[in-house]
């Protein structure tokens, strides 16, 4: 039993519980060893006995414990104590990507792009670690306060090399991939599928497939096409679309085969969004034969022997749901703070007995039919290559004069002409990238076009700074793919529109201008960020006293137009509104003036300040001026120094001799506001 105030592990102490899940609780702790608040997941008591429940919950830290990435929950500890079993992870102040989704009802283009590429880079950092997610979705994404994204509850992860994947460990069916819900082997480019189907809810506010029952959801997944997200959101570009549709083709062959590719693509549509970049494999190519590799022939060989037994995947509903990340609390203030606590997550539906039960019949129904098509398509396939084996035999035995030469006249039909055509279609004439800078050229003639590119400075040097001049072989000109074009760039040396352009283009080679970010929201510099090509700091909040910059970056560290490198970060300072507003009052105090008696220097006098309010603010004798004054916290903006001090005059009475006489002098005082 966990109570608020226990120690587990001699160093965590329990503050209090911030979420629950299906299989255990998540407590806010205070690590006493490093002075640092952490989130403690315990596995619930009803589970603790259950060695198999406790292997899994024990994967969770394992999985993940030596990923240290920016973009991903860092694990700090794992154990357990008289039956208690915990994991000690990195406490995120910050929200869960699907309120924040829900709170804004979608993003904006920039802001969705941003956030999946810091969530593609956790993720490239797991698959490079052999560590695969396999429950990508909005609810296990965190945006802290500072903007970071970060990706958490590897709770269903295994080593890549694992090659199976059993039905009772599926991620949330909304976003999981055909593969998982065919029960079958999933890898990297499952996790891809996810994130493009959380990136189709960013851009839309939806997800694509719906259903009343999960079964059906899920065959969705297995037999619809992706709607297309431009239908829901017109303003999605071109280069978006075709990211969030490559990530969700139903053949893994047809995604992004890395995290890598997609980040890059990613990155790409933040600097031309309406350009048609992305490179879609052939639907047509899916028929191609295929060698299988190692690994799935091993995968196939063993697949049977590995599989559980039915009577262990059938769980019950309330145990099938597995490791839940759980929401942080609701928060009161605006959605752009990202709030301070986790929130129960509520729990979504997983499949149950009877879709696995339908899921058995359907795979038993397909297989039985992929058999009779296999058999099908291996007779067609042996035809074909007969067919192929006689048309080369016809062409060679033409080559070497067996059938004669060929008169120019003869019909256009038959094997040499089949043979020119195909040399025709590896031909293609070359784009016209004049004008262009390098990289867009570079971009529009490789992936694009499948050319080589070799990289010339031009001699004149009178275009712009990284500006393509001219390409040999020129526009227009037919050019087999793969073949080696030559672009010729200037360096802008004796470009006469910029004074000094030799000076400069050397000078600024490889350097970016800060961009203003003073007036945006933390999501929005972030996304500006990111496109100029550099990266996000802290995100500090402070008092400001403009009521527009409320909420809105007020102050960035380096300032706008200052030149940096590539990849630097910028600090940004984010107003929380004026605040209280106070004053300071700092000054070097003469010496009294225009009272009745003139102040005589080395004499006491007794200084009293006061604000407008009559709050004494400071109180002292001196017998030396000038004399310094530091006052800060001021109430008021205007104040009262008051002198007093005595002097020796004659007595009324004649022979009385000299008595003391009080001297009060008042001065106005003029307070400075504080900036914060």
């Amino acid at each position: 039993m966990i109570k608020i105030g226990m120690v587990i592990g001699d160093r965590y102490e329990v503050l209090e519980k911030i979420g629950t899940g299906g299989m255990s609780d998540v407590y806010k702790a205070k690590d006493h060893k490093l002075n640092r608040l952490v989130a403690v997941k315990i596995l619930k008591q009803e589970f603790s006995e259950n060695e198999n429940f406790v292997a899994k919950f024990r994967v969770e830290a394992q999985s993940t414990a030596g990923l240290m990435h920016p973009n991903i929950v860092n694990v700090y500890d794992v154990g357990d104590e008289d039956g208690i079993n915990y994991i000690v992870m990195e406490l995120v102040d910050g929200i869960t990507l699907k309120k924040y989704i829900e709170k804004k009802v979608r993003l904006s283009v920039k802001e969705a792009v941003s956030i999946a590429i810091q969530v593609a880079m956790g993720l490239e950092a797991a698959h490079n670690n052999n560590i695969i997610h396999r429950d990508i979705k909005p609810q296990n994404i965190m945006i802290s306060k500072d903007g970071k994204v970060k990706v958490t509850d590897f709770g269903i992860a295994k080593a890549a090399t694992s090659n199976t994947i059993t039905s009772n460990v599926m991620g949330s069916v909304h976003y999981t991939s055909p593969e998982q819900a065919r029960g079958g082997y999933s890898d990297a480019k499952s996790d891809i599928y996810s994130l493009g189907i959380t990136l189709f809810e960013m851009l839309t506010g939806r997800v694509p497939f719906n259903g009343d029952t999960t079964v059906a959801i899920a065959i969705k997944h297995i037999q619809e096409e992706l709607p297309t997200p431009a239908d829901f959101n017109e303003e999605i570009p071109i280069s978006v679309e075709k990211i969030v549709l490559k990530c969700c083709q139903k053949s893994p062959d047809r995604r992004y085969q890395n995290a890598a590719e997609l980040i890059q693509d990613l990155k790409k549509s933040l600097i031309t969004p309406d350009k048609d970049f992305v490179s879609m494999v052939d639907p047509d190519e899916d028929g191609v034969t295929r060698v299988a590799s190692d690994e799935e022939v091993r995968h196939v060989k063993s697949r049977d022997s590995r599989m559980p037994e039915p009577e262990q995947m059938r769980l019950k509903r309330d145990v099938v749901r597995e490791y839940e990340q759980d929401d942080y609390d609701d928060y009161d203030r605006e959605i752009r703070k990202y709030g301070r606590d986790y929130e129960d997550e509520e729990a979504e539906e997983e499949e149950d007995y009877y879709y696995r039960e339908e899921h058995d019949r359907r795979r038993r129904g397909t297989m039985q039919e992929d058999g009779k098509i296999e058999r099908i398509t291996s007779s067609i396939a042996i035809v074909m290559a007969v067919i192929v084996a006689l048309v080369v035999v016809l062409i060679v035995a033409r080559g070497i004069g067996l059938f004669g030469t060929i008169d120019s006249g003869e019909a256009s039909s038959g094997a040499s002409n089949v043979k020119v055509s195909a040399e025709d279609s590896d031909k293609g004439k070359v784009p016209d990238v004049v004008g262009k800078t390098y990289a867009e050229a570079k971009s529009l003639l490789e992936d694009d076009r499948g050319y080589k590119v070799k990289k010339e400075a031009d001699k004149d040097n009178v275009k712009p700074n990284n500006t393509v001049v001219s390409t040999s072989p020129g526009a227009g000109e037919k050019l087999d793919k793969g073949s080696t074009i030559t672009v010729y760039v200037s360096n802008g040396s004796n470009y006469k529109g910029k004074a000094d352009a030799s000076t400069e283009a050397s000078s600024i080679e490889g350097e970016i201008e800060v961009p203003d970010l003073v007036g945006l929201e933390t999501d929005e510099a972030m996304a500006v960020l990111v496109e100029a090509g550099l990266e996000l700091g802290t995100a500090k909040d402070v008092k400001n006293s403009d009521p527009k910059l409320i909420d809105k970056v007020c102050r960035q560290i380096p300032e706008a137009g200052k030149k940096v490198k590539e990849g630097t970060v910028v600090h940004i300072e984010v107003s929380t509104g004026p605040g209280e507003i106070s004053y300071s009052f700092k000054e070097s105090l003469p010496a009294p003036e225009g009272g009745k008696y003139p102040y005589n220097p080395g004499d006491k006098v007794h200084i009293t300040i006061t604000s407008s309010e009559g709050t004494v603010l400071r109180e002292f004798d001196t017998t030396s001026f000038p004399y310094p004054v530091e006052i800060a916290g001021i109430k008021t903006p205007t104040g009262v120094v008051s002198y007093t001090y005595y002097v020796s005059v004659p007595a009324a009475e004649p022979d009385a001799g000299f008595v003391p006489e009080r001297v009060d002098v008042q001065l106005r005082a003029q307070f400075t506001q504080e900036t914060h």
